[in-house]
């Protein structure tokens, strides 16, 4: 039998990729340096990543297939091929001052190598980790949510003394090295690998594996009523917490007064909670459980959402946005074990794909609604009340889960009698 690798390195080897990726979320230190460059509306540059995150839902969703067959490791050298070359491409876009070009090469190619190189550690990690998967999932997506706060200074210093073409060539062939090199420890363990001392616990019946409701394939998981109830949590989770996300900086300014500069430091410190609720929530999911997770995430932002617009006192504003954005981050990291605990691991990186295209609706859906609402009431906090009313719909829908979790235990207890 062969040696088996270590766990906590692919732990490590995720990261990587995520971190590579989720530089993505730093896109707007390009957006006013290419409107000053070309003219360009701010609108024509933020197209560039609405594509990038719509090409990561429909990428992971066609592509968790090919994850499933060909393993991490190939899935996650395709995903450094095609990031590296979406981003290093984006400079032969700046050079020849094509904005279709920019289109295809950031939001189509490296839109393609976000969705890939989000699902493929994820996948594996659930496998590597069946004692704590909330942990080990929350890690790897803890690296995409610190990403913006890793990669920003580095592109705005590139920015200033390159350019911005010669930024994304250098970007593009840093990231391709970093995946390249993250992907190649990546591996499935073998079948009914268990980690060591948790093994001998099993054995000795000091512990016993919490069985996984069910094992289906990604067809036959999209034909259940509970993976839908999955899209409907992730997707209001998402839309309303990307919507916040988006007018953060002037929801402070409008809400309590903040100045233009206060409100950038809070939005950067924000951020950072976006990264801890990720793997903070995920780890409390490897013990409360993942339905309990989720149902907690929608009370707390059923009451938040409806307060924040009637709060006046800055400390409190700013301690309620905190919170919102731990759940938005926390969203993400429990959503892979909760798909787990429910479809199993057959193919799970599949389901996951599938599941993540609430979250390219959702990165659609949530800005447009919140800027819809500006520009025909004058202010973003209406908005926020009809979010704390999609939090209940959310509420409901965590609570109608659990009965189908019920009836699938009483299945598998009778089975197993």
């Amino acid at each position: 039998m062969k040696k088996s690798k270590n766990r906590w390195l692919i732990a490590l080897s995720a990261v990587g990729i995520h971190i590579s990726i989720g530089s993505v979320y730093a896109w707007s230190n390009f957006t006013n340096p290419l409107i000053e460059k070309f003219g360009w509306t701010a609108s024509q540059v933020q197209m560039t990543f609405s594509i990038a995150i719509l090409f990561l839902g429909l990428s992971a969703a066609f592509l968790g297939h090919f994850v499933e067959k060909h393993g991490p490791k190939k899935a996650g050298l395709l995903a450094a091929v095609f990031f590296g070359v979406g981003i290093a491409g984006s400079g032969i876009a700046v050079n020849i001052g094509s904005l279709t070009l920019l289109y295809i090469f950031y939001g189509v190619l490296g839109g393609i190598g976000l969705g890939v190189g989000y699902i493929a550690p994820v996948s594996t990690l659930i496998k590597w980790f069946p004692d704590r998967r909330g942990l080990a999932t929350g890690l790897a997506i803890m690296g995409f949510g610190f990403a913006a706060a890793i990669s920003s200074p580095i592109m705005d210093a590139l920015i200033k003394s390159a350019g911005i073409a010669n930024t994304f060539f250098i970007l593009g062939i840093a990231y391709f090295a970093f995946m390249t090199l993250s992907s190649l420890y990546l591996e499935k363990p073998e079948e009914g690998w268990l980690p060591a001392g948790f093994k001998e616990n099993v054995e000795s019946g000091k512990v016993k594996i919490k069985q996984d409701l069910s094992q289906l394939t990604a067809n036959e998981a999209v034909k259940t009523r509970r993976f839908y109830y999955l899209w409907i949590m992730l997707f209001i989770n998402v839309t309303c917490g990307i919507a916040i996300l988006s007018a953060a900086k002037p929801l402070a300014e409008e809400s309590i007064g903040l100045t233009t500069a206060e409100a950038a430091a809070l939005v950067g410190v924000l951020g950072l909670f976006n990264g801890f609720g990720r793997i903070g929530w995920a780890s409390i999911s490897d013990y409360i459980g993942r339905p309990n997770t989720y149902t907690t995430f929608f009370v707390l932002q059923i009451v938040l959402f409806f307060m924040l617009p009637q709060t006046s006192s800055s400390i409190l504003f700013q301690v309620m946005l905190a919170v919102i954005y731990t759940c938005y981050g926390g969203g993400f990291a429990s959503i892979p074990a909760y798909i787990g605990d429910l479809f199993g691991t057959k193919q799970v990186g599949a389901i996951h794909g599938y599941i993540l295209t609430a979250w390219a609706a959702a990165g659609l859906a949530g800005p447009l609604f919140a800027a819809w609402i500006k520009d025909t009431t004058g202010s973003y906090a209406n908005s926020l009340t009809f979010f704390s009313g999609l939090f209940i719909l959310a509420l409901i829908v965590s609570i109608l889960v659990r009965f189908d979790m019920k009836k699938l235990a009483e299945k598998q207890e009778k089975s197993v009698a």
